[in-house]
């Protein structure tokens, strides 16, 4: 049987790995982190297209099990006035997505399910480097001096994969977007409650909030400026982060942003946001990257997870049906290089208020929510990009 090495235990490398058990093929996954992933703390949320990912694979249930729905949108400009509303993906037949959760609890929940299944997920296990052998085997060293070896290596190893390095020393390193982002948690009774409802504060730009069924409100704040290291992001205490944020909306009619900040608790996440937007080389010898090792989006739009579920099906779907491993990482290339490359360009910040309102109209984001995966259909060698 094939055998596939996973550098990265995250959304993409988990998923990957259960899409790969689903069509022969095994794998081990190597996660860098003793037990979890850098950034576990944030919340996301997993659109229509993640959960029809998912439902390819048969793991959609464990994830709506430890998710909430929000099933709608609400964009309002600085004063409170809702320019825009819906469902997400208004007659969309997926029957219970969006949803809601936080890193910690999809990895914990991906984790679990992969195990499960038989998977195989080996902790403290960070990259070093890889080769090819003449053979055509690949082996991967990790910095605690172990090796393994496998037919294949897949880096789902985020946006500073080592693996995307070892692919193309020459490929370009991620490109900061101007923006911070931050995620905090309140149950506060006394603050407006956003229940089934993402809603964002200055047009999909400023402030977003959603509340869960028990009453937690999840909230996500960007924060213009140079980008943050993560040695000032420990020495800065979360009465400073809210002071900071707060200041975004001081001069806003809507406070609704404000009075949520200020009654969040004290775990409060904060991170740089990058993106790629486009690499020469995906794939080279037996080696190939998925997820944002290949392609990260700012988060604006929300699909960083959903995109990643979607590569790792379609990898596993052009390695079960093509006979060699030039031929179904070509397939896979061509089949989503220019969907997520159109999608970093859409995630890109809107600069004015009017491009905020045109980008929050539902029927620009349908080609993102609407896209199906068969998994009985095979995949050809002609295979081309879809939508």
């Amino acid at each position: 049987m094939t055998h596939a090495l996973i550098i990265g235990g995250g959304i993409a490398g988990t998923a990957t790995a259960m899409a790969l058990r689903k069509a022969g093929i095994s794998s081990t996954v190597y996660e860098a982190y003793p037990t979890g992933g850098d950034d576990i703390g944030a919340f996301l949320m997993i659109m229509h297209n993640g959960m029809d990912a998912l439902r390819a694979i048969a793991a959609d249930e464990p994830v709506v099990a430890a998710s909430f729905r929000t099933d709608n949108a609400e964009y309002l400009d600085g004063a409170g006035n809702v320019f825009s509303c819906g469902p997400f993906g208004p007659g969309h037949p997926d029957p219970v997505g969006p949803r809601t959760l936080t890193r910690a609890d999809l990895y914990r929940t991906l984790h679990s399910e992969l195990r499960h299944r038989g998977g195989r997920i080996e902790h403290g296990k960070r990259l070093v480097s890889a080769a090819t052998r003449a053979d055509g085997r690949v082996v991967a060293e990790f910095d605690d001096g172990t090796h393994a070896e496998g037919d294949l290596l897949i880096g789902a190893d985020g946006i500073h994969s080592v693996t995307r390095s070892l692919i193309d020393p020459s490929a370009p390193t991620p490109r900061y977007t101007g923006l911070n982002i931050a995620y905090g948690y309140t149950d506060a009774a006394d603050i407006p409650l956003s229940p089934d409802t993402f809603r964002m504060i200055r047009g999909g730009s400023g402030f977003g909030h959603t509340t869960s069924p028990e009453g937690i409100t999840f909230w996500v704040v960007h924060l213009p400026g140079a980008p943050l290291g993560k040695a000032e992001i420990a020495a800065t205490t979360a009465a400073q982060w809210r002071e900071r944020a707060t200041k975004l909306f001081a001069d806003d009619a809507e406070t609704t942003a404000m009075r949520i900040i200020n009654s969040t608790t004290d775990e409060i996440m904060v991170s740089a946001v990058h993106e790629i937007s486009s690499l020469p080389h995906w794939h080279r010898d037996s080696m190939v990257l998925v997820g944002d090792a290949a392609h990260a989006a700012s988060p604006l739009e929300g699909q960083g997870a959903s995109t990643a579920l979607e590569d790792s099906v379609i990898l596993a779907q052009c390695l079960r049906d093509l006979p060699t491993l030039s031929e179904a990482f070509s397939a896979y290339e061509r089949i989503r290089r220019s969907r997520v490359e159109r999608l970093v360009v859409f995630s890109g910040r809107a600069a004015t208020m009017a491009e905020a309102k045109e980008k929050a109209r539902p029927e620009r984001r349908s080609w993102l929510l609407d896209h199906h995966i068969d998994w009985d259909t095979p995949i050809t060698d002609s295979a081309r990009s879809l939508p």
